[in-house]
């Protein structure tokens, strides 16, 4: 059974459904006459589910697709195969004029606060932009009240409306980019690595200022990261994605109390401990191998390549996602 009809709540709808999505992206040769010679499987089948008014985080490696993940959902890139339901409505197939009304629903924190935001702008015609483009406020006045206002509710004073982005540090940088992504309301937002460009200090800011928005707006995340101890304190559920699949998801603590997949043992093995006598007597044996390329993934189980638990099966077939304890689901045939 699909995870994503499996897990479906029968008296309320996901926010966010996702069935079957696969990303590919052509490589193509030639100049005049172009030729596709293969595809990166960057996203490559995969189901997941987002509850209204909860923070899912998705983490994995770097290059296991879940960026490329979060821009499908955003429909930054339109994707080869699979649907996005978006309130129950297919978003993966909507027009240009459709997606327009969706992205004021829909917004994204981008990982870089340093270019994502025009440095010929000034941070208050940044954020009263997409006000602009959406009709939201037409009148002027009230646009820059409800800019000092958003700038207000991240932590910044008002006056920082008329300043550059290069006369501001990466975290005030930042908290530009969440009150842009408030400007027009939404009810989900893309949190694309957004912590992992700042200082640790200033991440535990940004952090905690993320779940007071939430809580206050009534707002649903897609946490993107890499970085565990993030993921633990912020997010409700975690998603562990390698190589364009899902392998594990489960309620956050469950998750870090309990893994079971092979490769989600081996990410939580490899956050340090932090006190020192403690590292140095824990015993850590790093995964075996090089990461395949998403050009040419095995067959299979992507993981069995560096699985210590691999077996002849696991060559032929990709294991589906199993409920193996209560909200808690593996792809992995080996693990019971």
């Amino acid at each position: 059974m699909s995870l994503a009809f499996a897990e479906k709540p029968a008296a309320a709808r996901p926010l966010v459904e996702v069935r079957g999505l696969k990303m590919h992206f052509p490589i193509t040769e030639g100049v005049v006459a172009r030729r596709t010679i293969g595809e990166v499987k960057a996203v490559d089948g995969v189901d997941l589910t987002i509850r209204r008014g909860e923070t899912l985080g998705l983490v994995g490696e770097s290059g296991c697709g879940k960026t490329t993940m979060g821009r499908c959902i955003l429909r930054l890139e339109k994707p080869t195969e699979g649907a996005i339901f978006y309130n129950g409505v297919d978003i993966a197939t909507l027009d240009r004029r459709a997606l327009m009304a969706l992205r004021r629903r829909i917004q994204v924190i981008f990982q870089d606060p340093y270019s994502s935001l025009n440095p010929r702008q000034k941070v208050g015609s940044i954020i009263a932009e997409p006000m602009k483009v959406h009709g939201i406020e037409p009148d002027g006045q009230k646009r820059a009240r409800r800019v000092g206002e958003l700038l207000q509710t991240c932590g910044l004073n008002p006056s920082f409306a008329d300043r550059y982005p290069h006369e501001m540090s990466g975290g005030q940088r930042q908290r530009v980019g969440i009150a842009r992504a408030l400007a027009v309301d939404p009810e989900f937002i893309v949190c694309d690595e957004a912590v992992s460009a700042l200082d640790v200090s200033i991440q535990a800011q940004i952090i905690n200022l993320l779940e007071d928005l939430r809580e206050k707006f009534h707002l649903t995340y897609l946490f993107i990261a890499h970085d565990l101890s993030v993921v633990r304190h912020l997010c409700q559920r975690v998603a562990v994605m390698y190589l364009g699949h899902v392998v594990e998801l489960a309620t956050c603590d469950e998750l870090f109390d309990n893994p079971l997949h092979p490769y989600t043992k081996a990410l939580l093995a490899a956050v340090p401990v932090p006190d020192p006598k403690v590292e140095a007597k824990r015993a850590f044996q790093a995964v075996s191998g090089e990461v395949p390329s998403p050009i040419n993934p095995p067959a299979g189980c992507v993981f069995h390549t560096r699985c210590p638990l691999a077996v002849d099966s696991c060559r032929a077939e990709f294991p589906p996602l199993r409920e193996l304890r209560p909200a808690h689901w593996v792809a992995c045939s080996q693990v019971n």
